[in-house]
């Protein structure tokens, strides 16, 4: 998959500077020398994916730079994505012993990108058992982390792996969905070329959509692992949703980093307090909004957002509105948006509309970000899985699904968690898959 087809826009890039820029070599022996290499290493069990924390910064402290990256490798595939993507303020480093000492952390993640970039600046690729020497063919649906953790450790092992993917680039909300300056299109690409090298098949434009097609790949392959995410972003059910100026946080960030919007000016208000949210507001302002607002209908101590990307939005410049709520959009006669909103107070836990506390903003976009709906409807029309609650119910030890050919993992298995957490989905999948065609051709 080559990065040509996302356009080099020097104004992205230089609006959507780094937040945690690489750090020099010299830097990165520095800080790797802080680590005290912990026996019990709180960091790596505080990894979704377990990756050796200690043993990836010793072998940058001793100058075996590539020897880092391959051990990041080993346990995560995407550790280049998931060292710019992660929450690592309350993963790895948030566990760092250094917080008892009343230090800082170790700079776990950029240590970890400064092995990343490296590796991926040689141009090497991974070893792999020859292809086929595993007797088992596997479809990943959907394109996204989960599916390209899935579909390495197969390949990695020597197993035939199918990438299936609706859209055209791969990579999932690690390409359309992460803000700019966590993560780039084009970095996300790169590493999903990486895992293609590997010798995973990509089929990109393939949507399966009906019991026809489910069928035609349950006969081509011996199991198929589903790894399709959340469905699009939930709906504000309020008059004038569909008003030009309207658009999802997904469909706004993967607009900007697909290069189709280039700009915003005026105000915006973003409603919603998760982290998607917060990129959506972010990014907002490095587009060139002068006023970004986010609007939400509890207080700022119930917001789903990590407290320091809270911290960040307030420094982006990104005012709150607390314990409003939306209830209508209209334009007026400039074609300028019309946000009536209503100041809610809790009772009982049930939001109430406080009278005479009607307030409306005058804005140039609404961008709503209330949470993704689970799509993985077809699979269980059809009888192959069970859902419950929205998500696909899988064994937790090996996300093996009801139906013995069915795996799943990432956001449809989870409910919707971090990057790392699909990877690790996608590799126990992978294992189990293997596990269970070694003892069937045994």
């Amino acid at each position: 998959m080559s990065t040509a087809t996302l356009p080099d826009d020097l104004l992205l890039r230089e609006r959507f500077s780094d937040i945690k820029p690489p750090l020099e070599p010299q830097a990165a022996v520095i800080e790797a020398n802080r680590c005290l290499n912990c026996f019990d290493a709180p960091c790596t069990g505080a990894c979704p994916t377990h990756i050796d924390v200690p043993g990836f910064i010793k072998r940058i402290s001793t100058g075996n730079v590539r020897g880092s990256a391959l051990r990041i490798l080993d346990a995560n595939i995407l550790g280049a994505s998931c060292a710019k993507a992660c929450p690592v303020e309350v993963l790895c480093e948030g566990a760092c012993v250094m917080h008892r000492y009343n230090h800082a952390p170790i700079q776990i993640a950029r240590l970890q990108r400064h092995a990343m970039d490296s590796f991926e600046a040689t141009g090497e690729e991974l070893l792999t058992a020859p292809r086929g020497s595993r007797n088992v063919q596997v479809a990943c649906i959907g394109g996204g982390p989960a599916s390209l953790a899935c579909a390495a450790e197969l390949c990695r092992h020597g197993a035939w792996a199918t990438i299936l993917e609706r859209k055209d680039l791969l990579g999932g909300l690690n390409t359309y969905g992460v803000a700019e300056y966590k993560l780039r299109a084009a970095d996300s690409l790169r590493e999903a070329e990486m895992i293609r090298r590997m010798g995973v098949e990509f089929r990109t434009g393939a949507a399966i959509e009906t019991a026809e097609e489910l069928e035609e790949l349950e006969s081509e392959f011996d199991f198929i692992f589903v790894g399709v995410g959340l469905g699009a972003m939930q709906r504000m059910n309020i008059p004038g949703e569909d008003q030009k100026g309207v658009l999802n946080a997904l469909e706004f960030i993967a607009s900007y980093k697909t290069g189709r919007l280039r700009g915003l000016s005026g105000t915006v208000v973003v409603v919603g307090a998760g982290n998607t949210a917060i990129d959506a507001a972010n990014a907002a302002r490095r587009l060139g909004a002068e006023t970004v607002y986010l609007l939400y209908r509890r207080g700022e101590c119930d917001m789903s957002a990590f407290d320091f990307e809270y911290e960040h939005a307030k420094h982006e410049g990104v005012q709150f509105l607390w314990r409003r709520q939306p209830f209508a959009i209209r334009a007026n006669e400039r074609g300028r948006l019309l946000l009536d909103t209503v100041q809610v107070s809790e009772v009982d836990k049930a939001l109430l509309p406080i009278p005479e506390s009607h307030y409306t903003i005058e804005c140039d976009y609404v961008i709503p970000a209330i949470g993704q709906s689970p799509f993985a409807q077809l699979v269980q029309q059809l009888r192959r899985i069970e859902l419950r609650g929205g998500t696909i119910v899988t064994d937790p030890e090996t996300g093996q699904t009801g139906n013995s050919r069915y795996f799943a993992g990432g956001d449809c298995a989870n409910g919707g968690r971090e990057v790392v957490d699909a990877v690790a989905d996608g590799k126990r999948a992978a294992r189990a898959i293997l596990k269970i065609a070694e003892a069937a051709y045994a």
